[in-house]
């Protein structure tokens, strides 16, 4: 884990002249290999992408491609893309190869739930004959054994978007003569909780009759942005990381159990994987358009703090119609930095997203720069199979209120792997980034808002002796049954572990022996209840500790 806070070297005097040299050094010594750019000229006529540009690569993730279907053979899958969400039905591919779309699932009947956003008042037989209609085309009458319907894909992505999700406006829904009687009647703080009961249900009714009907043996269910930190890009610094990882309040009423006040219940068990949306909004040079990689990686990193589920965010070439530069494509930077930075947040994917069509003249140069990103990151792809761990400074929340360059990092074997970029930089800006691990740094120079990538070998580096429990590390955070500790300390000694509460009563205290080196040990969590726990290590001289959440 890193310590500290790392947007470049502050050091005055002569001490500069040192230590900065030195620390360049350390990054001249220990890099390895650098992903290097691919010199291109982005294609020039409209309705093409020339792939040809980029050679055949692979990646270890779950990459699905619904930009424009301008391919020939497949061209997608044999660079770095894993599935279509836009196909025919009649075209050779495998289920692997396909990502199932299902748009509009509320829409239709005229019911409340469409007109209103109500889950009151619905007949739910006409959505079943719908939903059967829907499966029936989609499995092109195909049923197995059982009489469930073939789904000819491997993920199924449904796109619900029907429900209010602030109280202010549920109880809009009071005085709407349409909403039955025996709701209305409600005092308020019972509407909101019986409309967030009963559309919770409506949600999970969902998923649950696809489950009944299809056959999803082999076949990943999410849902459209259904996720747990689902917000706005504004309000992302008005609360802390801390608030936003372990306020409760801060979870989409959709997927949190009304009963632990976690997340849970009907709707997210129904859920194989979460998929927020990272679409940009501000086009440069607005003062917010450098917020845009912060704003990306949080939607990763808030929604992983609350969920094992694995999260596949859907991104877009384009910025979001809301704010001024609607169906402007974004950035080359900001296309490679998206095909990049998610997996050092730790997404499992991404979904690729073209919705309404662009302009007709319009080159598709932008996904380009896409594939181009995903080719750089392919030459490190061993660094994300196996047992990997994943290195950053600060959260992205905390970048964006600072508007701080952002790295990186994934660790294995000793090997650091270090995506880079300076967002908020002018187009030939030099910008020092610090990098640091454990008591090892190093600096990295910046170009504009270039996107780094590079590999670094730290058993290169010197290192110093470190304090006892410095590098305190706790995984997995939040945990369930069980979690992990791991520390370093010079010399072997004697420690006291001690698992603290919020009201300062220690729930659990233990003697260790520690050995030099590396040390681990497993701490058990089952008679715990959930929350949030400290965890402190101490020698009688020197202590550490981490918060733990248990959920």
């Amino acid at each position: 884990m890193f310590s500290g806070r790392f947007s470049g070297l502050r050091v005055f005097g002569h001490l500069s002249a040192i230590i900065l040299p030195l620390l360049i050094s350390n990054a001249v010594r220990a890099q390895v290999q650098c992903a290097e750019r691919i010199p291109f000229n982005p294609v020039s006529r409209p309705n093409t992408i020339e792939w040809s540009k980029f050679p055949e690569f692979k990646l270890p993730f779950t990459i699905i491609f619904g930009g424009p279907r301008v391919d020939t053979l497949g061209q997608p899958l044999k660079r770095g893309f894993t599935a279509f969400s836009s196909f025919k039905p009649t075209e050779a591919l495998s289920e692997e190869q396909r990502a199932i779309e299902w748009h509009g699932i509320a829409y239709g009947l005229k019911q409340p739930w469409e007109t209103l956003e109500s889950p009151w008042g619905n007949d739910t037989a006409a959505y079943h004959r719908e939903w059967d209609k829907y499966l029936n085309t989609l499995a092109n009458g195909r049923k197995n054994p059982k009489g469930l319907w073939l789904v000819p894909g491997r993920l199924l992505m449904v796109d619900i978007e029907r429900v209010h999700e602030t109280d202010d406006r549920i109880l809009q829904l009071k005085s709407n003569t349409l909403t039955p009687e025996i709701y209305r009647r409600l005092a308020d703080a019972e509407f909101i909780a019986q409309y967030k009961k009963d559309m919770v249900t409506l949600y999970a009714e969902t998923i649950r009759y696809i489950r009944r009907k299809a056959d999803l043996t082999n076949v990943k269910v999410s849902t459209y942005s259904d996720v747990p930190i689902r917000n706005t890009w504004f309000n992302i610094i008005g609360n802390t990381w801390q608030d936003w990882t372990t306020n409760a309040g801060r979870v989409s009423f959709l997927v949190k159990d009304p009963v632990t006040n976690k997340v849970g219940g009907a709707f997210y068990q129904q859920l194989d994987f979460l998929s927020p949306s990272a679409y940009y909004y501000y086009d440069y040079p607005s003062p917010l358009a450098g917020d845009y990689l912060a704003y990306m990686l949080f939607q990763i990193e808030a929604n992983r703090a609350w969920s094992d589920k694995p999260v596949i965010p859907f991104v877009w070439m384009r910025y979001h119609e809301c704010c001024g530069s609607g169906g402007k494509y974004i950035q080359p930077h900001m296309a490679e930095a998206t095909a990049v930075f998610p997996f050092f947040a730790g997404a499992k994917g991404l979904w690729l997203w073209d919705g309404v069509a662009g302009p007709q003249d319009a080159p598709y140069g932008i996904y380009e720069h896409f594939i181009h990103g995903l080719y750089r990151l392919s030459r490190f792809a061993d660094m994300f199979e196996g047992t990997y761990e994943l290195i950053s400074d600060k959260p992205a929340r905390d970048h964006m209120e600072q508007q701080t360059p952002i790295w990186r990092g994934v660790l294995k074997n000793n090997q650091l792997l270090v995506a880079a970029q300076n967002p908020y930089a002018g187009e030939n800006q030099k910008t020092e980034v610090t990098v640091a691990y454990k008591n090892q740094k190093f600096i990295l120079s910046l170009t504009g808002r270039e996107v780094y990538l590079c590999k670094f070998d730290l058993s290169v580096l010197g290192v110093e002796n470190p304090a006892p429990f410095t590098d305190l590390r706790v995984y997995p955070n939040p945990a369930h049954t069980s979690a992990t500790l791991e520390f370093t300390t010079p010399t072997g000694r004697r420690a006291d572990l001690q698992l603290i509460n919020l009201n300062g009563q220690t729930v659990k205290s233990l003697p260790i022996q520690t050995s030099a080196g590396l040390n681990r040990f497993t701490l058990q969590l089952h008679e715990l209840p959930k929350g949030v726990y400290l965890i402190r290590i101490s020698d009688g001289n020197v202590e550490a500790q981490k918060k733990l959440l248990k959920n």
